[in-house]
């Protein structure tokens, strides 16, 4: 069992809690800062370069997430985010398997709007679905490491009722859930102006 202290509960509230964000610690411009800063681009490449240049990850391009930002777009920004949050938390994650858990976290290849779209097997449920079967597509398409099947099944938690297993995972679920919030919010929009592949 996963038991939490009183400091880490308030710390978890403060990022999940999005109906009462403060702007200054909840700026937008901070992905704008992250895709174009080189040592993160660098660390997408060098960990990544085999699933950035994969045709099949960039179909993604194809797929609405949030507001006007693809697939494509929101799983760079989490792993941006991901980088971050391991660098400046300084929580010591294995940066290779954050990235690329964070780039295959939403790999699920239909567009989830559409629920006649093939592959959309549980239309209204995507939230509770969808990390399976981007797991299923990821490990059909990629060799994943154990922390990575980690980080792509349970960056939904709590929808996913097993919480994360591993600190790398911890750290895109709430990459995720802020980037997100920004995209939906249409705090960030899309259209990213680097080129990773």
């Amino acid at each position: 069992m996963y038991r939490l202290d009183e400091e880490d509960r308030k710390a978890l509230k403060k990022v999940l809690d999005i109906k009462h964000y403060e702007k200054d610690t909840f700026d937008p411009k901070i992905l704008d800062q992250m895709e174009t800063n080189d040592e993160y681009k660098q660390a997408l490449c060098e960990h990544a370069g085999d699933i950035l240049a994969s045709e099949q990850f960039l179909r993604l391009k194809e797929f609405i997430q949030h507001g006007n930002v693809t697939v494509y777009e929101h799983c760079i920004h989490v792993a941006l985010c991901a980088i971050r949050l391991n660098r400046v938390l300084y929580a010591n994650s294995k940066e290779r398997e954050l990235v690329r858990g964070a780039l295959l976290h939403d790999y699920f290849l239909y567009d989830w709007h559409n629920a006649d779209a093939p592959g959309n097997i549980h239309p209204k449920l995507h939230g509770f679905y969808h990390p399976g079967i981007a797991l299923k597509n990821a490990t059909r398409d990629f060799v994943l490491s154990e922390r990575e099947k980690d980080i792509i099944h349970k960056h939904m938690w709590p929808l996913t009722i097993n919480p994360p297993r591993c600190r790398e995972a911890w750290l895109v679920c709430l990459a995720d859930k802020y980037a997100s919030t920004l995209e939906t919010l249409k705090l960030k929009k899309g259209k990213i102006r680097v080129n990773y592949a």
